[in-house]
């Protein structure tokens, strides 16, 4: 008997040793382009320390109102990103995105310049401290909510440095926004609605589905069917049936949640690893659903 707790003692720790086998850095950047201090999460698989050739990227965001740290310890599975960076051998970075920034380079507020951070700040800064994949196809980018429609746009904006682009529950039209401080986090950015709506509406995905389909960007867009924004969702993959933009759409059961961010990153993962293989996970374009 004494054997045998001895051997189930064990094994838990051994189970709980490789999944903290990966390891989390915490970069912080002074942003230029801000004028102040950020950090990001940088998840590193166990396999960086062998590896001969630089490792893939993936570029995580976070939605409204978080920061770095959303993915790292809100997912119902504290060791997600763990795992998954030594499943699929590749760096997550969580950055800071803050609060309200729409990952959007504000013409108003100068200490909201989110889409130069993100795109040239951190990318160098991540580049030049690990031994990374130093090109588009070594880089994804997915998202949350906000996160979600970060990742579309900045992929749709600089199909240079991406190879996919991912969105979870996405916010993919910041114009048609009903939420009052969603609103009003968008009017800090680019003024009043009412005044402004073309500049609305340039900085939405959903408007963007002739820049999506004149980049090669693989599109990933998943949404949950109980998602309070699942319409924009619907609306944007309608478009890109319509242009025919190849991409993938998912729903599945689900909300606005992080169990349901947390079930999908995977998929995201898998989306990727896909791409990376050069084996096309994109089914033709056909029906709108």
């Amino acid at each position: 008997m004494k054997f045998l707790k001895n051997t189930f003692s064990l094994f838990c720790f051994l189970i709980s040793f490789t999944s903290l086998a990966a390891k989390v850095d915490t970069l912080t950047i002074q942003s230029a382009a801000m004028g102040k201090t950020l950090r990001a999460g940088v998840v590193v698989p166990q396999s960086y320390k062998k590896a001969k050739t630089g490792l893939p990227v993936l570029y995580l965001l976070h939605g409204y109102s978080g920061n770095f740290r959303d993915w790292l310890t809100k997912t119902p599975d504290k060791q997600l990103l763990h795992r998954l960076a030594d499943k699929y051998n590749l760096i997550i970075v969580t950055p800071d995105g803050g609060f309200s920034s729409w990952y959007l380079d504000s013409p108003l507020d100068k200490k909201t310049q989110f889409e130069t951070f993100i795109t040239k700040e951190l990318v160098d800064r991540v580049d030049n401290d690990y031994r990374t994949i130093k090109s588009r196809d070594g880089r994804f980018i997915s998202g949350l909510s906000m996160g979600g429609h970060g990742a579309l746009y900045l992929s749709a904006r600089h199909p240079q440095l991406y190879s996919a682009a991912g969105s979870m529950s996405g916010a993919l039209d910041i114009s048609g926004m009903e939420a009052k401080n969603l609103n009003q986090s968008i009017e800090k950015l680019l003024g009043p609605k009412e005044q402004n709506l073309d500049k609305f509406k340039a900085n939405s995905v959903v408007y963007m589905a002739d820049i999506l389909k004149a980049n090669d960007v693989k599109i990933l867009i998943d949404c949950g069917v109980d998602d309070f924004l699942i319409e924009s969702n619907r609306e944007l993959h309608r478009r890109l049936v319509y242009n025919k933009t190849p991409h993938e759409y998912i729903e599945r059961p689900g909300a606005h949640t992080w169990p349901y961010w947390g079930y999908a990153l995977e998929y995201h993962l898998l989306f990727y690893q896909k791409v990376r293989e050069g084996n096309s996970p994109l089914p033709p374009v056909s029906a709108s659903k």
